[in-house]
């Protein structure tokens, strides 16, 4: 599961995606095979912290497990 992370709070992606000309058609990011395509990584995964991505508006993604 994709959040967008701000300082004190998780948010879905499809509140903040739908707006991106970057999303995809369904405005969600652009997620292929365990890479943010619409992003950099930022952050590789460690043990406790998940892959961290900077998207293309600024906002930090990460994948979290289900």
């Amino acid at each position: 599961m994709l959040v967008i992370m701000t300082d004190n709070q998780l948010i879905a992606p499809r509140t903040v995606c739908q707006n991106c000309p970057m999303a995809s058609q369904s405005g969600q990011p652009r997620w292929r095979e365990g890479q943010l395509r619409c992003g950099r990584p930022i952050e590789t995964a460690m043990k406790d912290r998940p892959m961290q991505y900077q998207c293309t508006m600024g906002f930090r993604v990460a994948e979290l497990a289900d």
